[in-house]
């Protein structure tokens, strides 16, 4: 078995690189039955996934980054695909890149919030869906989405007096 690639030039051995995979999240906001602005509801969630495939779990929708494709790009194409919701990004939450952060390998993470409207259906990878907010979240998340949430709830929230 060959483990090392060889140059097509000089055949000599050629470094192999093991670099971490990129992926994206996406807090998509929902209203909970309320036309209010963002900054005045009570009742605000978000969008989480109960996965299909390992590593089991609620998780925020997202996936790998496509070779070719931007970050944005790949956040409203993974949106679309786990919650059948179309989402107009609103700004980067922040990157998470901890090497522990998914099991099955590397991965750094770019989390977007966004905003969407409609009904979310579970599609794709995932196997159900549900809006909660920061009282009501499920347990058993993965990754390290329960760390993101946390962020998200703690920088993003409206806050209230």
């Amino acid at each position: 078995m060959k483990n090392q690639l060889l140059c097509p030039h000089c055949g000599k051995p050629i470094k192999q690189y093991r670099n971490p995979f990129p992926t994206v999240d996406i807090i998509i906001e929902m209203e909970i039955g309320s036309e209010r602005p963002l900054s005045q509801r009570e009742n605000n969630g978000i969008v989480l996934i109960k996965r299909k495939n390992p590593p089991y779990g609620w998780a925020i929708p997202g996936g790998f980054v496509d070779y070719g494709e931007s970050l944005e790009s790949a956040a409203v194409r993974e949106a679309l695909e786990e919650t059948s919701l179309e989402v107009e990004l609103l700004y980067q939450l922040g990157a998470y890149s901890n090497p522990m952060r998914d099991p099955r390998h590397h991965t750094i993470s770019v989390v977007f919030v966004a905003k969407a409207t409609g009904e979310p259906e579970a599609a794709d990878d995932a196997k159900d869906v549900g809006i909660f907010t920061s009282s009501s979240l499920p347990p058993n998340m993965a990754f390290d989405h329960e760390k993101i949430i946390q962020d998200y709830f703690e920088k993003c929230s409206p806050k209230r007096s």
